[in-house]
């Protein structure tokens, strides 16, 4: 994947209010990426989600976590999911965007008031859950997109918007496709 020039901080506000027209109640999943291995990204049609094992073929679980104290896999973090708007943003090409390192790519607004903790969305066959351990850049996607989107992603709007993505888990397992519907069936905690 080629290098890209990096977005200004007044490139990257000018793309807010094409951010903020994204769908509040229902979705549409655009890329799923599958991670093998570190630094290893697969782009998939279709993908299998476990609600143990995760996206099957993922290196989630084989990895494990540095959130956890025996370093086992974070079940609140088994997967990662970026706002489609945000991601077309930053990359500017829809082949930079598995760099984000996220799985999942929707349209769909993730800020935290419209997908608080605890609200689960159907997807394909699947139902996932937003979990409240937070997503953030760190020193992969600043290479990649540059140290002004990351202070973007992380400021108090970027935080309160989930500009980085979120993290959720799997509560049924099922199978899900690009271009499926993803839809919010209950509200978090």
């Amino acid at each position: 994947m080629k290098e890209a020039a990096h977005l200004t901080t007044a490139e990257l506000e000018s793309g807010l209010a094409e951010i903020r027209q994204s769908p509040k109640d229902e979705g549409i999943l655009e890329l799923i990426v599958r991670r093998p291995r570190t630094g290893e990204r697969e782009i998939l049609q279709m993908a299998e989600l476990d609600a143990t094992e995760g996206l099957i073929g993922d290196s989630w679980k084989t990895r494990g976590s540095s959130s956890t104290p025996d370093k086992s896999p974070n079940r609140d973090m088994q997967l990662t999911l970026m706002n489609s708007r945000v991601i077309a943003l930053l990359a500017r090409e829809k082949s930079r965007w598995p760099l984000a390192g996220d799985q999942l790519f929707i349209d769909l607004d993730l800020s935290i008031d419209a997908l608080p903790p605890g609200t689960q969305l159907a997807l394909g066959s699947a139902v996932i859950e937003i979990t409240a351990a937070p997503h953030t850049g760190c020193k992969k996607f600043t290479a990649r997109f540059g140290m002004e989107a990351v202070q973007f992603v992380n400021s108090p709007m970027g935080k309160r918007l989930r500009l980085r993505g979120l993290n959720a888990r799997i509560v049924r397992s099922g199978v899900i496709s690009v271009g499926d519907r993803i839809k919010r069936i209950s509200t978090g905690y």
